[in-house]
């Protein structure tokens, strides 16, 4: 019988989450690890999401890893095809691709209490590891809604993040369902080819415009010579976002002059009275992600595109009902209708200590400690975990905090162990930290308790950031600057220190109450 693999470190998916790992573990002197991804490249989001007219709504210099700034950003927000070449960039630059399993969708991964790792099953083969970052991001696995004769429709169906580009939508009838962040820039995008776009909308967006520009060739120039006018102008794009932070998570009710700036923005492009109240929402903004577009309007305004201000309910053949009983025949029905990222499929797949899945943990919701550690699942960590999305800012900046956390905990485990950071296990042994109940709870309740007064909660609008018990499992309720010195450094009274022969290391037990869990430093 052939002895299973094991590396110290697995890596689940390759999007920013878990390059960026790949990259911190090779500064902290790591390489014994591999990066598991499904698909046959890197890129993650954004590389299954290649729709038309997809980008992203962060400016391209904060949307990028801080240790490898990108002087020539075409644009100053960024096409999906520039996002994933720089994935690819920060591949080759940093010499991932040797640590990289293309085509290896982890199946399961089971905790051994008696070897401390992990058993990892993978559709091309097995192996085992000491650590395991999940980076699978919440934005990976589309949901498309149960609807009545779907299964029926004699036409073309797919998800945004699925695009058929064989497809030819020149001439075509095209139902878009949902007006999320991908449909606000899938409806420009088509709207110019297809016969007739029906529009299915459940809840009008706020929508501001994008000021999108080409970044000249002199100052893509300067950014080379200079280097320090790249981190200039990503340090000021983060400040201004920044200070916007207190008026989402402390005073919503100053909101109130970007709501007027959002209906003038309506009001040049919407004329009809009728459509223009069809698109107003009911429900302060930033309750719901504020959209970016300077064609989303003006698309929605054409002769050839009718609003329909209900969600789709039942699929009669070719023709696609609304909630309201309005009826229209269509060719291709286009679902951009988001992801499971309150119920990540990956929780399904994760057997903790005792028995059960990360699923069956996070029934009543999903908690872990400051992002990264979830109670019964030792050595088991997250990036873009519960609590740690922004509806302001670049995700980047929260993905290089909690690779600063990860950092840490890989050097408290070898220290624990009787080694010296960055090796291996010491004489000791190997350990494993297990994040405790009570540490867990303490930070969710602090996080919880701080998210009662964020425009997210009190807003008046239902979103993919409530869970199905309506909490907010998803945003983090402050700015980046106060996540990143919460999660500086990893705290062993928050964890159990696990050893083989089921001992705790000194020091480490106690109540492990810890109330004072840091939330804003």
């Amino acid at each position: 019988m052939t002895e299973r693999e094991h590396v110290r470190v697995a890596v689940v998916g390759s999007g920013f989450g878990g390059l960026g790992a790949a990259v911190r573990l090779r500064r902290e002197g790591v390489t014994d690890f591999v990066v598991l991804e499904r698909a046959d490249s890197v890129g993650g989001t954004w590389r299954d999401n290649s729709y038309p007219g997809c980008a992203c709504d962060v400016p391209s210099h904060l949307y990028s890893f801080s240790f490898a700034p990108n002087p020539d950003w075409p644009r100053t927000f960024s096409g999906q095809e520039h996002i994933r070449a720089y994935l690819e960039h920060v591949t080759d630059v940093f010499r991932l691709r040797p640590h990289i399993r293309f085509d290896s969708e982890v199946k399961r991964m089971t905790w051994n209490g008696e070897r401390l790792c992990w058993d990892i099953e993978t559709s091309s083969g097995s192996l085992s590891a000491d650590l395991v970052v999940s980076a699978t991001g919440p934005l990976s696995d589309p949901k498309i809604p149960d609807i009545p004769g779907l299964d029926s429709f004699p036409g073309k169906v797919f998800h945004s993040a699925r695009w058929d580009h064989d497809h030819d939508l020149r001439g075509k009838r095209v139902a878009m369902v949902g007006t999320g962040a991908s449909a606000i820039q899938i409806v420009p995008a088509i709207q110019p080819d297809v016969s007739r776009l029906t529009l299915f909308q459940r809840t009008p967006p706020w929508v501001m415009p994008r000021m999108d520009r080409a970044i000249s060739g002199a100052e893509r120039s300067l950014h080379r010579a200079l280097p320090f006018t790249t981190q200039l102008r990503r340090g000021l794009l983060w400040g201004l976002r920044e200070l916007q932070v207190q008026a989402f998570t402390k005073h919503p009710d100053e909101l109130g002059l970007i709501e007027q700036l959002a209906k003038r923005n309506m009001g040049r492009a919407i004329k009809d009275p009728a459509l223009r109240a069809k698109l107003t929402p009911d429900y302060r903004i930033g309750c719901k992600r504020i959209l970016l577009s300077s064609e989303y309007y003006p698309a929605l305004a054409r002769p050839n595109v009718d609003v329909v201000a209900s969600g789709l309910s039942e699929i009669r053949g070719s023709t696609v009902v609304a909630a309201d009983g309005s009826e229209a025949e269509v060719d291709v029905i286009v679902f951009g209708t988001g992801f499971r990222v309150t119920d990540m499929p990956i929780a399904e797949r994760v057997v903790g200590a005792d028995g059960r899945t990360l699923a069956e943990a996070w029934k009543g919701g999903m908690a872990a400690l400051r992002g990264a550690s979830a109670a019964g699942f030792p050595n088991w960590m997250t990036i873009i975990g519960p609590n740690t999305g922004l509806g302001n800012s670049s995700m980047i900046l929260m993905i290089e905090s909690q690779l600063n956390y990860m950092a840490d905990f890989v050097r408290q485990l070898a220290v624990l162990s009787g080694g010296n950071p960055p090796g291996p296990p010491g004489p000791g042994g190997k350990v494993a930290l297990d994040a405790r109940p009570s540490a867990v709870h303490a930070w969710n309740r602090r996080v919880q308790e701080r998210m009662k007064r964020t425009v997210w909660n009190t807003g008046g609008c239902t979103s993919w950031y409530l869970d199905a018990n309506g909490r907010n499992t998803t945003i983090w309720p402050g700015t980046t600057s106060e996540f990143r010195r919460a999660t500086r450094r990893v705290d062993l009274a928050e964890y159990a220190v696990v050893r083989a022969d089921g001992g705790s290391a000194e020091g480490a037990e106690g109540n492990g109450s810890n109330e004072n869990a840091e939330v804003t430093a």
